[in-house]
């Protein structure tokens, strides 16, 4: 058993080539092998979110507080608030982030194969973020 302190690992701010906005990580867990899972706690700022990406193995989203956007490639974008699980598949294109007034806050969930939890893409556009059809 290993009891990680919640002193012992800082918050760090997600790096620009991942994210637009302010978004800021606390790890939650990476487990040793053979467990796969990877846990974080992340909180964006308003209109921050994440570059289109995919999971090999999938994702869990629980949403902690606030208001959130999610989009699969190819649908409308969607809104998420605070209680809110959402599970995407395995190689499923999307982004999540905050919505443009308030912050958001959600606990992700996923395990890495061969050392890799997500494949990064493109930057989500203002327009698709924006696209709430």
């Amino acid at each position: 058993m290993d009891i990680y302190r919640s002193t012992s690992r800082p918050t760090v701010q997600a790096g620009s080539e991942y994210f637009t906005g302010t978004v800021m990580m606390d790890p939650i867990v990476e487990a040793p092998a053979p467990a796969r899972v990877r846990a974080v706690r992340v909180s964006f700022s308003p209109g921050a979110r994440t570059n289109w990406h995919t999971h090999p193995l999938g994702q869990t989203l629980h949403v902690v507080s606030g208001v959130g956007r999610i989009q699969k490639s190819g649908e409308p974008v969607q809104e998420i608030m605070a209680g809110d699980t959402v599970w995407i598949a395995p190689g499923e294109k999307h982004w999540h982030g905050a919505a443009p007034d308030h912050a958001m806050c959600h606990i992700a969930i996923q395990e890495a194969l061969d050392g890799a939890a997500a494949d990064w893409l493109e930057a989500v556009t203002d327009e698709e973020y924006r696209d709430m059809r």
